[in-house]
């Protein structure tokens, strides 16, 4: 679901990326007033997870291939707000670091995947779920449900996106300048990848992991953080005593408290060169050569923009280590732990940027 550029027109990309910064900016606002710099090691982890579960690509029947995201997962524990932040981060490393996805087109990766994907299945999971708690058997089809809404949505939007392009910018000779596939191909192809792969995929994953994390880590669900909240003012208040896990809630050291989903997310690591398995490449992701083979020429336009930016780690790659084998295995591990090194910086870098600004609004 990347959008690499080359497949874009700037007079898209770039209004796009512009009218993304007033959303991260609401964003920042809305993390630190509804989630708090308490829940940063918890955005970190989700923002991991989101990282390296796209790493694992699945195929998909016609030699292509898709992957979850784990966009409403992290909007289910923090709230879509915190969901925006979480997969922003995920994807600039993406794309900065290792060219999955175009940094031009980073805005509407971000729109795709870290604003309608997590919004749209917060939304339908606040609709199924009720007011039944994380972890009831309510909450675990209205998780699978909303998982596989969201990555639908995102989905059609970037199909949309790909298939206008012949429409709007073609050259002289009536060739597209940027992706050749009008809207008839783009969303068909998207759209089946996802209803019948990645869509089932995403809910597995995020049911499962709903499941997981209410039983052996509540205190990352933000509910469940105000439940404890309450019940402590109502302690403290002198009030009867509520029982349930939210009693149980301390300050442990980080990985204690978090274990339970560390060592989750370390075997993931080690699992994800079962992407490398997936040998076709995702559609609309295709390089030069592969679209002049598929549909005769590379767009102009495409071949002005697509390798202007050269990642440091192409596609998850290191050279000294070679191609294929264990190199591309070692590689592949080396590149998420570098990558969730970089998406943990990043969260801390803006939570500083944010402390810092809210400081001077109120001095």
């Amino acid at each position: 679901m990347h959008i690499p550029d080359g497949y874009m027109a700037p007079q898209t990309t770039i209004p796009v990326l512009a009218g993304m910064i007033p959303v991260w900016g609401v964003a920042a606002r809305q993390f630190k007033s509804k989630v708090g710099e308490k829940n940063l090691p918890v955005l970190s982890l989700g923002a991991a997870f989101s990282f390296t579960i796209m790493m694992m690509n699945v195929p998909v029947e016609g030699g292509s291939s898709a992957h979850a995201v784990g966009a409403v997962l992290i909007a289910i524990l923090l709230g879509p707000w915190a969901a925006t932040v979480a997969v922003s981060a995920a994807l600039f490393i993406q794309a900065l670091v290792f060219g999955d996805g175009g940094i031009l087109a980073f805005g509407m990766n971000c729109l795709n995947m870290a604003v309608i994907m997590p919004f749209s299945g917060w939304f339908i999971y606040r609709l199924v779920v009720g007011k039944t708690s994380p972890g009831s058997v309510r909450s675990l089809v209205a998780s699978a449900i909303a998982g596989y809404v969201g990555i639908n949505l995102a989905a059609f939007m970037t199909a949309v996106e790909f298939g206008i392009q012949p429409l709007l910018f073609t050259a002289a000779d009536g060739t597209a300048l940027y992706c050749p596939y009008p809207l008839s191909v783009s969303i068909p192809a998207m759209m089946l990848a996802h209803l019948l792969v990645a869509g089932p995929i995403e809910a597995a994953v995020t049911a499962a992991a709903v499941a997981y994390i209410a039983k052996a880590a509540p205190q990352m669900f933000l509910e469940n953080q105000q439940l404890a909240s309450v019940t402590s003012e109502l302690k403290g208040s002198g009030c009867a005593a509520v029982s349930g896990k939210a009693e149980t809630f301390g300050r442990p050291s980080f990985f204690r408290q978090y274990k339970a989903v560390i060592i989750p997310l370390i075997i993931l690591i080690c699992l994800t060169p079962l992407g490398l398995m997936t040998k076709g490449t995702a559609w609309g992701e295709w390089g030069g050569d592969e679209l002049k083979s598929m549909v005769g020429y590379v767009p102009a336009g495409f071949k002005s923009t697509a390798d202007w930016w050269k990642s440091l780690m192409p596609d998850y790659s290191i050279s000294a280590l070679g191609s294929g084998g264990s190199g591309s295995i070692t590689a592949y591990i080396i590149s998420a732990v570098v990558g969730i090194g970089l998406i943990a910086l990043l969260i801390v870098l803006f939570s500083v940027y944010a402390k810092k600004k809210k400081d001077k609004q109120s001095a």
